[in-house]
This record gives structure tokens, C-alpha cells and sequence, in this order.
């Protein structure tokens, strides 16, 4: 017997690929690409945390709409799969946490730290992002 999914005639037919999952899965979160983007962002704010840096930018008026976020995660984290592995959880944090207490015309940029970020609790990881937001924006603690 065949699989459900499996062509009757065993001939090859495309494949149909469902949608990549992503960190903007709403359409407030927008993922920065650009080095040029990222050095911005360098050059403004920033607030160091126990498990990550964040970096943010109020962008001008005439530039993208929205939140716009990026990760980042250098070699001192370890090697391809820790900082893939701190990558993935800061992404989920700010897919939780900016979508809701980020500002909208700002630029942030996650920056994992070595060891740290890939093994703190999550609920503590997203906390020390909501701590960086309010720093940043001024809101004391």
C-alpha cells in the first residue's frame, strides 16, 4: 500500500512545499537583511542584558513602515548549531515580545551572547527583552 501523499502512478509529479514558517508570521515584524541596515542600528541605541545586546534605531519617516528586527550571533557563541540554536531562540522571542511592545518606525537588532542566550530559561529571555525595550525607550524599568 502507498502512502496518502504518495502519485498513483508512481510517476513523479511536483511537489507541493507548504509556506515557510517565519518570525513575521504577522505584518508587523519585517526581517532586516542588509548590512547597511544593521550598521545603522549599531550606530544608535543599545542596551546590554544578562542573555543578549539589543540595538535599536528610530528610523525616519520616509524609510519602511513598521518593526523591523535582525539577529545576529558571533562566533565567540560557538560554533553553527549553538549559534543557529541561540538564533532560533531569539527570533522566538521577538516574535512574542516585539510584536506587542515594540514601537512601530524602530529598527532592532538581537545579539546573542556566548553560552548564554541558547541556555537561559525562555521566560527569562524574554523578560531581559522587555527590560532592554523599556531602557531603550526610556521607561526606566
Amino acid at each position: 500500500m502507498t502512502p496518502p501523499e504518495a502519485p498513483e502512478d508512481g510517476k513523479h509529479q511536483p511537489r507541493v512545499t507548504p509556506p515557510a514558517a517565519s518570525v513575521c508570521a504577522s505584518d508587523i515584524l519585517t526581517v532586516l537583511k542588509n548590512r547597511s541596515e544593521f550598521l545603522k542600528a549599531a550606530r544608535a541605541r543599545r542596551q546590554g542584558t544578562s542573555s543578549m545586546m539589543v540595538q535599536a534605531r528610530k528610523r525616519a519617516p520616509d524609510e519602511a513602515d513598521g518593526i523591523r528586527v535582525g539577529f545576529t550571533c558571533s562566533k565567540k557563541v560557538g560554533n553553527a548549531v549553538a549559534r543557529n540554536r541561540a538564533k532560533r531562540r531569539l527570533r522566538e522571542a521577538a516574535r512574542t515580545v516585539l510584536a506587542t511592545e515594540g514601537r512601530a518606525g524602530w529598527d532592532y537588532v538581537l545579539i546573542g551572547r556566548a553560552q548564554v542566550t541558547a541556555e537561559r530559561p525562555f521566560e527569562a529571555l524574554k523578560d531581559d527583552l522587555r527590560y532592554a525595550l523599556r531602557k531603550l525607550h526610556g521607561q526606566g524599568k
